[in-house]
């Protein structure tokens, strides 16, 4: 922010400097011009024709330089026919006037300046003017002349104020940015203490009073800190479930090999099993943080249900799975946990069902258009159902109400945790069509 600053400030100076240099240099030469038309002028109207056609003063030129020999003020009077006079204080010397005879001469009514160097040492400003002379038929040429060196002192006295006037202006602005730099930056100053305050007392929010320029960063702060302490707290009741669901097995199998039970095989397998879901359940939950950790999802629900169906069909070929609905519903979930959503609920279905499952993809959809913020499934078979009292508990790991048939208990758990994860949810109720179950699931859309 400072070079850019100091880049603009140099630019806007330096070209505004450069135009002002400019306005005041052509004043002074405009002023310079002035006084030599001025003399030149006075010089005409002063002029007179004697009897021999000589050209005389009748008042003498105010201006006592005229006087003074190189003085660096002169006028001269040439005409045709007739030596140059010129004034006292070119002394032995005259000046080279252009004139109308002159290649580059002129005869109008207009004054020409132009600059000479044919004094050495010495750059002069000329006026000059052809004339005649009432009483005179003789071109005259009036030339007042002067020495540029006082208008040169001028002109770098402006330049020189300019150019200290615009480094210390220039300096000012600059040391200005640098204070405005830092005191606009010195919410972010006190962000950073507040923030190393967290890190060093352990706080968990940051709560000191800050200026309501960053307090929409400090909301973002706070939100952050809150999603990572909830997700260290996931972690940690993962883990501790996971532990607490690993310590049965466990013990199982240590009091069996203790005591070297004769089944002690059938126990290793039977266990290691139940050790094998319960990884796979918590590892499920992991893998469903990450990916909705990572960005918004894109996933078509009619793929996944398809995928699920034919997978179904060959564990299950004598059953009956339709689907219908919408064929462009889109959800915000990763396609690998949609399939494994999907798959536990039609495989839950035509396990426990009585042979028909009907899935119904986007139940609130018009038309094939989408209606609310969520993407309703339901997913309904034919059997006995569950009654609405063990409703809530069969969403519990491990619970189970038709022993059986081969289970874990943990296809609803994971289901409704995964749900959950991506800010959806999973109801039970009563299938009006089929009599059976009826799993409504709730996604949000993408």
């Amino acid at each position: 922010m400072g070079f850019i600053a100091a880049g603009w400030i140099i630019v806007l100076l330096l070209g505004g400097g450069i135009a002002l240099e400019r306005t005041l240099t052509s004043q002074v030469k405009e002023n310079f011009d002035d006084q030599l038309q001025y003399q030149l002028t006075a010089m005409i109207t002063s002029a007179e024709v004697d009897s021999f056609g000589a050209v005389w003063f009748e008042r003498s030129l105010g201006d006592q330089r005229y006087l003074e020999p190189n003085s660096g003020v002169y006028w001269q009077i040439s005409g045709t026919g007739f030596d140059p006079w010129p004034s006292r204080s070119l002394w032995d010397r005259t000046l080279d006037l252009r004139g109308a005879s002159d290649e580059v001469g002129h005869f109008d009514s207009g004054v020409h300046f132009y600059n000479s160097d044919q004094f050495e040492g010495e750059n002069l400003r000329l006026a000059e003017r052809t004339v005649i002379l009432p009483g005179s038929e003789t071109q005259w040429t009036f030339a007042v002349a002067m020495a540029t060196d006082p208008m040169d002192e001028q002109i770098q006295q402006v330049r020189s104020i300019l150019i200290w006037s615009f480094v210390v202006l220039g300096l000012g602005l600059f040391v200005m940015t640098l204070m405005q730099i830092r005191l606009g930056l010195s919410p972010l100053r006190r962000v950073r203490a507040a923030i190393q305050k967290l890190r060093t007392t352990g706080e968990n929010r940051i709560t000191d009073p800050l200026p309501a320029e960053v307090e929409p960063l400090v909301e973002e702060v706070n939100a952050l800190l809150e999603h990572t302490e909830r997700q260290a707290e996931e972690a940690r009741t993962h883990a501790g479930n996971l532990a607490h669901a690993l310590k049965t097995p466990l013990t199982v199998l240590t009091n069996a090999a203790t005591a070297r039970a004769s089944d002690l095989n059938e126990a290793v397998f039977r266990e290691t099993r139940t050790m094998q879901r319960h990884v796979d359940h918590h590892l499920a939950r992991a893998r469903a943080v990450g990916r909705r950790a990572v960005g918004q999802a894109h996933t078509d629900v009619r793929q996944s249900a398809e995928a699920v169906r034919r997978a179904v069909e060959r564990l299950y070929p004598s059953g009956r799975l339709d689907i219908a609905g919408s064929k462009d519903a889109m959800v915000a979930i990763e396609r690998q946990d949609l399939d494994e959503i999907l798959g536990n609920l039609i495989e839950n279905a035509a396990k426990y069902g009585g042979g028909s499952v009907f899935v119904t993809l986007d139940v609130d959809s018009v038309e094939g258009e989408p209606s609310g913020p969520l993407c309703r499934i339901w997913v309904e078979d034919d059997g006995a159902g569950i009654p609405e009292e063990e409703r809530t508990r069969i969403f519990d790991r491990g619970a189970r109400l038709d022993t059986g048939k081969p289970g874990t208990g943990l296809g609803l758990a994971i289901v409704r945790d995964v749900a959950e994860i991506y800010g959806g949810s999973v109801t039970l109720g009563e299938s009006e069509d089929l009599g059976g179950l009826l799993v409504e699931l709730r996604l949000p859309r993408a």
